[in-house]
């Protein structure tokens, strides 16, 4: 655990409900212990499409909308002062788990967009569960009624 004053809040998001309310949870955090938010979303071109890349397509620019897609849903336009917002390339598990080296605690959702709907803990993060460098909070997805 990074025990430096200035040592943010990690959230990872993708934009799937579960990853919302980890953001939403993850600013409750960032207030309460008075640290920085840091919000990250990342992409990873499959295996077999890098061999065809699209020239007209920007995987950062893409996600960067995704993102600041996220950050509105959660906080409309007055987003946290100290939240700020990146953009990674890479498989989510492995720039998590890189992120959370300066991370004081990594938040994630209990589910993300793939996988099976019906499983607990998604394959991101139970396996930063198991690596992270630092505490990491998976909150659970508890969907709203009306």
């Amino acid at each position: 655990m990074n025990t430096t004053a200035n040592a943010p809040i990690l959230v990872g998001v993708d934009g799937s409900e579960p990853s919302l309310d980890a953001l939403r949870y993850a600013a409750t955090l960032s207030e309460a212990l008075d640290r920085p938010l840091r919000v990250v979303m990342t992409w990873d071109y499959a295996a077999l499409i890098d061999l065809y890349p699209t020239p007209d397509r920007s995987p950062d620019e893409e996600t960067a909308v995704l993102l600041d897609a996220a950050i509105k849903d959660v906080f409309g336009e007055d987003p946290p002062a100290s939240l700020s917002a990146a953009v990674i390339a890479g498989p989510p598990p492995s720039v998590l788990i890189d992120e959370s080296r300066d991370a004081e605690m990594l938040v994630l959702g209990s589910r993300g967009r793939g996988g099976f709907a019906g499983l607990l803990l998604g394959s991101v993060s139970a396996t930063c569960a198991t690596h992270a460098h630092c505490p990491v909070l998976i909150v659970r997805h508890e969907k709203r009624k009306g």
